[in-house]
């Protein structure tokens, strides 16, 4: 048995779960997402929990058992609590500023970035005194919302020699010594 597959999804308060035609409806305080899933996996509803099953031991059935459990499990927690990432972007000049759904990025270019976000993903951008700024982006759908976050950080990758660059908060940048003199 996969090990994730196996685990029942228990149902927080609050949250409504709908099961048709291999489609998973989950819906609660912060929105409501949807999930097809394969004909042959099974979700059940019983009680407060749900459970995935798969019809044999096959190699696609048990990958596809764990995933599924996986997606329904993310959408359970996103539509209940939410998700919340936190980008840092660290550079001299470097600014961000949030108006409604577009974010504007200052990152070095000779010209601003602006940034259209899908309407499932709320963004706030923090700028305080003597400290990198950040932007804080939440949304209940935690696919999309990684999806998002690596565009922006596409936009500059942090470098390895001065560390600057858009990152996520706590994410340790793996640096290199530049140039070293050479004693002749």
């Amino acid at each position: 048995m996969s090990r994730i597959g196996k685990l029942p999804i228990a149902i927080p308060a609050g949250v409504e779960v709908t099961i048709e035609n291999n489609v998973v409806s989950v819906k609660g305080k912060h929105g409501s997402l949807s999930q097809a899933v394969h004909s042959d996996i099974t979700v059940v509803k019983e009680g407060n929990e749900i459970h995935v099953r798969r019809p044999s031991d096959d190699r696609i059935h048990r990958a596809q058992h764990g995933l599924y459990r996986a997606l329904i499990h993310n959408m359970v927690v996103g539509v209940s609590e939410g998700y919340r990432k936190e980008m840092e972007l660290v550079g001299v000049g470097y600014r961000a500023a949030a108006t409604g759904q577009v974010l504007e990025l200052a990152l070095g270019y000779s010209h601003a970035i602006y940034i259209k976000l899908p309407n499932e993903v709320k963004v706030e951008a923090k700028s305080e005194r003597n400290k990198n700024p950040l932007i804080i982006l939440t949304s209940c759908d935690k696919q999309l919302l990684g999806q998002v976050c690596a565009k922006i950080r596409s936009l500059r990758k942090p470098e390895p020699y001065k560390g600057k660059g858009i990152k996520f908060v706590g994410e340790i940048i793996r640096r290199k010594s530049g140039k070293s003199a050479s004693a002749k």
